[in-house]
């Protein structure tokens, strides 16, 4: 027999299991219906009428040396007394009180129909810092009034804690439909645009996160006792973002989106381990390797000590960029600068072609990014999920057709 309560919740069938005894947590372990999913996650741009906001999440806790399912289910926004208690904290309030152990480690997944709004990403963030054993992955449907400028913040803010934020994509709604909704084994079906509206909601979320969100801990620092005494901070590039702006295509891959420039740096001492890395773009009037200099800079590195510095670049250095890095370096022995550029920027006009070869005469390496490259990238600098590189198609003819470009500029007479 259902709960009373449950005719409150339209749109979602019961899916009781062994350990729910308590009545009052039954009413958060749901299915939902094929219609309510269809029409609650749809992911569009701008989405009217929607004014409910649904959670499928999964929780597992750490066994040995992996992460083990341990519960799932579907929240959504509860209206109690007049007060409508968002879906976020309502799963928060029960996580705590239900499930979080203080000596164990947690992944949790989110798979949103809107993404947090400001109070409740404020307080998900504020959750993260306190529990360091837990880990949060956010894949959203939409995202909630992206335009406004404290909305986007609060996604920067979660990120920047530690979150996982990310869009859902067919295999994300695929996934859903197949555990949380009661499809009845039908299987699903995409609606049109998905894809589409996938790849613009992405190069918003993009633009809103400035490319990244913070490295996880690590697995030891998650389950050391009191969990991590410091996160790793150092930003990594989202999967999708690497593949759409590192690209060396000639022609940008439908659906169309535009191609920024995202440098990615590596500090490396005599004994070639890591000192410092990290990930910068384009800002208004501070390109991307002006605000590289400026971090290297404010390193106060030991000019006694030498210093190898790899940069991976989406695009070649415009003649200002080239001439301040010409600045940067001049001097400083004790560095050897090194940069792969994914593709060349203007490379048939003049006074881009100057620019490669000062940075060739200043002794900079300048040099096109090949698989070796990319895959370093891909395993240093992007939130990969443990999984392997995987080159697009006519990477290696992409790579080298532009490598001999550049060879006949820096070979050209100044």
């Amino acid at each position: 027999m259902e709960p009373p309560h449950s005719r409150q919740s339209p749109g979602l069938q019961p899916a009781y299991r062994g350990y729910n005894q308590m009545p009052w947590i039954r009413n958060h372990v749901w299915r939902l219906d094929p219609d309510t999913f269809y029409f609650q996650f749809h992911n569009l741009l701008y989405a009217n009428g929607r004014n409910c906001s649904y959670i499928c999440y999964r929780v597992e806790r750490r066994k040995h040396r992996s992460y083990v399912a341990f519960d799932w289910g579907v929240f959504h926004n509860q209206v109690n007394a007049g007060t409508r208690c968002h879906t976020e904290l309502h799963f928060l309030t029960w996580f705590c009180k239900m499930k979080l152990h203080p000596d164990e480690c947690y992944h949790i997944t989110w798979y949103m129909s809107w993404s947090p709004c400001v109070k409740c990403a404020k307080q998900v963030a504020n959750f993260l810092a306190r529990y360091r054993n837990v880990k949060l992955s956010i894949f959203a449907a939409r995202l909630y009034y992206f335009q406004d400028m404290a909305y986007r913040q609060g996604l920067l803010g979660l990120s920047q804690q530690g979150a996982r934020v990310d869009i859902m994509s067919y295999r994300e709604f695929k996934y859903c439909w197949k555990k949380f909704v009661d499809s009845q084994r039908r299987r699903f079906k995409p609606w049109k645009k998905l894809d589409i509206n996938y790849q613009r909601l992405v190069a918003e979320l993009d633009d809103i996160l400035g490319t990244v969100g913070p490295a996880h801990p690590s697995e030891a620092e998650l389950c050391q006792e009191g969990g991590p005494q410091r996160r790793n901070t150092m930003n990594l590039l989202r999967e999708t973002l690497f593949k759409h702006q590192f690209g060396n295509q000639p022609r940008v891959p439908p659906p169309h989106y535009r191609r920024k420039t995202y440098l990615c740096y590596q500090l490396k001492q005599r004994d070639d381990s890591t000192l410092d890395r990290g990930c910068f773009r384009n800002k208004k009037q501070r390109h991307a390797e002006i605000r590289f200099i400026d971090k290297i800079n404010s390193l106060n590195l030991d000019p006694r000590q030498s210093y190898k510095i790899i940069c991976y670049i989406t695009w070649s250095p415009c003649p200002q960029c080239a001439s301040e890095l010409v600045n940067f370096i001049r001097g400083k022995d004790h560095l050897n600068l090194q940069i792969f550029a994914s593709r060349l920027y203007f490379h048939w006009k003049k006074p881009f072609q100057k620019g490669l070869q000062q940075l060739q005469a200043a002794g900079i390496s300048v040099a096109v990014m090949t698989h070796t490259e990319f895959e370093d990238c891909w395993e240093q600098f992007v939130d990969n999920q443990s999984r392997p590189f995987q080159p697009w198609e006519k990477l290696q003819q992409y790579s080298a057709s532009i490598t001999r470009r550049l060879q006949r500029i820096l070979m050209a007479p100044t």
